[in-house]
């Protein structure tokens, strides 16, 4: 969850691992710091932003040093508890990313030794475990200092008197940046983007040391070489290119999205998919995932066994992880933005070990989860920064219809029908994002109240968890969601005037029951907001408000909704003042369990 970087060069270190940090603040952002080794090392951290903590540093002359942005998982958010770490002697400095399970019985063992402990963090353990190990040889101390490590870690080592870095992967992603003449490190790509298009990606295991000009890189077969790959995308992909927010940039670039992942494998000329994946011997499909990629996978759900006629279940990556699953003939999809999500690279490695043949879904190219899975199917969104995740969302649902359809048990007629409504996605959400002055009055309207609740039915339901998922993490509304006919199993006793209930009331096989279930809550005086179909004529009846969406078939509904669902979020996250890209306790990349 953290964000980790490191530089060794010609150029003073400091401007570039602020520059780096604020890159990666979407990581975590509740303190940071930096190191920097001149004639000595100096640590300078905080609480707060990095903007904070680059107005009150001095001017380091170093030409070697390691930084951080914390989000917090052992020890609350506090100068002492901000990274970097430092020894006794203040002679070596690390930044971490990852838990280490056992640090109670190694800052045990520590502190019997002499060692003296100034954070509440199981990073800490690090830099002391290092120190004693040293004798000189920085790279066999770190070594040495690993094999007591249990848990997860991506860690820089920065010691006096060695002017390398030293590096270690487990669990827990890092990159390194290749340059000329220098080089860098970091736990993501936006971080190294205004310095270098060329990276490495470590792999677990991997342990590397760092200089000017020199990348080594060993694992416990000996050294090995990583592969360099060039980024397909620059740093003004990741920026807001003059938006208010980055959420806002990333809602109105799905069109973009839409047309660059279906572009990717659909066929310009005939009603073709082709995935480029190999052929998979399957008898069910099981979908994994976390948050907002777990809703993704409720629709991927409803798409493969309506349209492929396909057995498929849908788990929570984490849940899965500690199961008694059974697993037979099953094709295991992981569905994940980052490539990097803890809890979800250790389902598709326990589905490996049942035997199952695995695909990743993901954003990233290089991720862990595309060496460890068999295969990986990309979807096309570039970087997203917002910690909300909106554009991602939608290239996953487009990635699971082109799945679906390669896997398709139809007519060819039925099948252009589909590829055909699916080509005309990107300029049906244009017509939402068009008509967005008229959505975020919607969205100021609910921004007064405290509580919402979203419903709907069929498809339409992994919508509402999102829709619903998206308010409560960027206004801090709490929201909730539930299949339309499961209101009156209990929420109904939570209706009141002040509980306004936003309703997704497709045209699809659920309208009546939809609008039965609406006249329910009017009845218990709750305000209510319908997303409708633009030909709807018989929605005002029974609501306050409508939103009216493009026509569309009921089975690509899913994604005009979304995009309402994101704007109204945004919308009353903007009015109640929020952080909207960073909101509290949330990181983008979640790489601890």
């Amino acid at each position: 969850m953290c964000g980790i970087v490191g530089y060794i060069g010609g150029r003073d270190a400091q401007p570039i691992l602020l520059q780096s940090l604020r890159r990666l603040e979407y990581r975590g952002y509740d303190s940071c710091g930096i190191a920097v080794l001149a004639s000595t090392i100096k640590v300078h951290k905080d609480v707060g932003r990095v903007e904070q903590l680059e107005k009150a540093l001095p001017k380091n002359k170093g030409k070697l040093g390691i930084g951080h942005t914390r989000w917090a998982t052992h020890g609350k958010p506090s100068k002492s508890n901000a990274h970097p770490h430092i020894d006794c002697s203040g002679k070596i400095a690390v930044v971490h990313n990852g838990v280490i399970d056992n640090f109670q019985q190694l800052r045990d063992k520590l502190t019997q030794e002499g060692h003296r402990f100034r954070s509440d963090t199981d990073s800490e353990v690090m830099p002391h475990l290092i120190e004693s190990y040293y004798q000189g040889d920085l790279e066999q101390a770190v070594r040495r200092a690993l094999v007591d490590v249990h848990g997860s870690y991506s860690l820089i080592v920065l010691a006096a008197n060695h002017k390398e870095l030293l590096v270690a992967r487990n669990e827990s992603p890092l990159v390194v940046g290749v340059g000329d003449g220098e080089n860098f490190v970091a736990s993501d790509v936006p971080a190294l983007l205004d310095y270098t298009d060329r990276v490495i990606y470590l792999e677990d295991g991997d342990v590397g040391v760092i200089t000017d000009d020199e990348i080594r890189l060993f694992n416990q077969a000996g050294e090995v070489r990583r592969e360099t790959n060039v980024i397909p995308w620059t740093m003004e992909d990741a920026q807001k290119g003059g938006y208010d927010h980055f959420m806002l940039k990333e809602i109105h670039e799905q069109p973009r999205v839409i047309r660059d992942t279906l572009g990717g494998y659909l066929s310009a000329i005939e009603p073709e998919v082709d995935l480029g994946l190999e052929s998979t011997e399957f008898e069910d499909i099981l979908l994994l995932a976390c948050g907002t990629s777990y809703h993704a996978g409720l629709v991927g759900r409803y798409l493969l066994e309506k349209v492929a006629r396909i057995p498929v279940r849908v788990e929570i990556a984490s849940e899965f992880n500690h199961s008694n699953a059974v697993l037979g003939e099953t094709w295991v999809i992981g569905i994940t933005q980052s490539g990097e999500t803890a809890d979800l690279l250790g389902a598709i490695k326990k589905a490996k070990q049942m035997g199952c043949k695995t695909l990743a879904i993901t954003n990233c190219v290089g991720s862990s989860a595309t060496r460890i899975a068999d295969q990986t199917f990309y979807i096309r969104a570039q970087p997203e920064i917002g910690v909300a995740a909106t554009k991602s969302f939608i290239a996953q649902l487009i990635a699971l219809y082109l799945l679906a359809l390669s896997q398709a048990k139809m007519d060819i007629r039925s099948r252009e029908g589909l590829i055909r409504e699916l080509r005309l996605l990107p300029d049906k959400v244009q017509l939402i994002l068009d008509g967005e002055d008229g959505i975020s009055k919607y969205g100021k309207y609910l921004s007064t109240y405290d509580n919402a609740f979203f419903v709907a039915r069929g498809i339409n339901f992994p919508v509402a968890l999102e829709g619903a998922l998206k308010l409560k993490e960027i206004s801090y509304i709490h929201a909730e969601a539930y299949p339309a006919g499961e209101l009156k199993h209990g929420p109904f006793a939570l209706l009141t005037p002040d509980t306004p209930v936003i309703a997704i009331a497709a045209g699809d096989d659920t309208y009546e029951a939809m609008l039965t279930n609406i006249k329910e809550i009017k009845a218990r005086e709750s305000p209510v907001i319908a997303l409708a179909d633009e030909a709807d004529e018989d929605i005002d009846k029974f609501v306050d408000y409508v939103i009216r969406v493009p026509s569309v078939a009921p089975i690509f509904s899913p994604v005009i909704n979304s995009v309402v669902l994101q704007l109204l979020a945004y919308y009353a996250a903007k009015e109640r003042g929020c952080s909207i890209d960073m909101p509290r306790n949330l990181a983008k990349s979640v790489t601890v369990k």
